[in-house]
């Protein structure tokens, strides 16, 4: 293998390594938004639930029969 091939080879390779880093990099950083995205759905299902029961309860609680 000549010098020059030899060359472009390691070239090839920072240029691979530099681009799984980054790209390491991004999959970090989104694996962490989904984590707070998920925390965040967890959250909000946890207030409707408690939002639904407490309307649904109201609700029966408060209506009038259909005779009066």
């Amino acid at each position: 293998m000549d010098e020059d091939r030899l060359i472009e080879l390691e070239i090839r390779f920072a240029h691979q390594e530099e681009t799984l880093r980054v790209l390491n990099d991004l999959v970090i950083a989104q694996q962490e938004r989904i984590a707070r995205l998920e925390q965040i759905c967890r959250q909000l299902a946890e207030r409707a639930a408690g939002l639904g029961d407490g309307l649904l309860k109201a609700t029966v609680q408060d209506e009038v029969p259909p005779h009066y």
